[in-house]
């Protein structure tokens, strides 16, 4: 378990991680979202050990994080640091010494992304770096794998073969942690997730339990110049294209047809809502977040 109890974080004025809590039970995978400068990143290097709260307390396996706890944490930052001569051969000795390290479990992964041990890391490109990064955390056999953008670099096949990875090896005494700016890729694996907005979570749950608390709908009009709408809906987003209408609204406590007129619309679709679409629909009401989302409909419907 992983626990965190009013934590801060300051560098400078600048206030990132504000009073934040956080409780993770085993056997989950968790997503971390937020924009850039959100502090998801400071959070995991907090986690990890690698930084101090200003103030707050961090628990694993409800003990306060010490040195010994820091041997069940595996840390994958954006951006390891390597010299120009290191090969993964080097770093697998290296962690023998302070994991539990599993052989057969970095081999396999190895075999699976064709990857060279004994080539100098620098030689290697970006996604293969974080393969052989990724290969080396799960054969520490770590309690808690904390993946800072994890996908970036990977192409599809190599994401796809670590997904399939990471779902059929977690195990019940495991928390994997994952941040991405892909929301598509974390939609995929993880079961809960938290977003960080204004140094704290701002939302936290399952996935699935948050999805179906927004409904998105297609109603194709009749006619352009008559409102469909007879009773107050609030909507999260509204774009019409046309005579094509599509709105985000929250969960509804009656039929979406009572709140429309019947005479000015041909049909009305209930379409699944993403983890992308939830992500931005929730974000502060700003302009630059609904033209985002405008971009990514029209990107979806183009598609289609």
């Amino acid at each position: 378990m992983i626990e965190i109890k009013n934590l801060n974080k300051s560098f400078g004025s600048k206030h990132v991680i504000k009073n934040m809590n956080l409780k993770l039970e085993k056997g989950t995978i968790f997503g971390l979202i937020g924009i850039n400068g959100a502090g998801k990143s400071t959070l995991l290097r907090l986690l990890s050990g690698v930084l101090n709260p200003d103030s707050g307390e961090i628990f694993v396996d409800e003990k306060l994080i010490n040195e010994e706890s820091k041997k069940k944490i595996f840390y994958l930052s954006d951006n390891p640091p390597y010299t120009s001569l290191t090969k993964l051969v080097d770093i697998k000795e290296l962690y023998e010494t302070f994991y539990d390290f599993d052989n057969q479990i970095f081999e396999e992964i190895i075999e699976i992304f064709k990857l060279p041990i004994n080539e100098p890391i620098s030689k290697f490109s970006k996604g293969m770096r974080r393969q052989g990064y990724i290969a080396l955390a799960f054969a520490t056999k770590a309690s808690y794998l904390l993946f800072d953008e994890v996908f970036d670099g990977l192409d599809p096949q190599a994401r796809l073969k670590f997904k399939q990875f990471m779902i059929n090896n977690i195990n019940s005494e495991q928390i994997i942690i994952i941040t991405s700016h892909s929301l598509r890729e974390l939609e995929d694996i993880c079961d809960t997730f938290g977003m960080i907005d204004g140094g704290y979570f701002k939302r936290y749950g399952q996935i699935d339990f948050e999805l179906n608390k927004l409904k998105k709908y297609q109603i194709v009009l009749k006619e352009l110049e008559k409102d469909v709408f007879i009773k107050q809906l609030k909507c999260l987003f509204k774009k019409q294209e046309g005579r094509v209408l599509t709105i985000i609204t929250e969960e509804l406590t009656e039929d979406i047809n009572n709140y429309l007129d019947k005479n000015n619309y041909l049909v009305i679709d209930e379409l699944s809502i993403s983890f992308e679409e939830y992500f931005i629909v929730t974000q502060e009401e700003n302009k630059k977040w609904k033209n985002i989302l405008n971009i990514y409909l029209k990107q979806i419907s183009s598609k289609q």
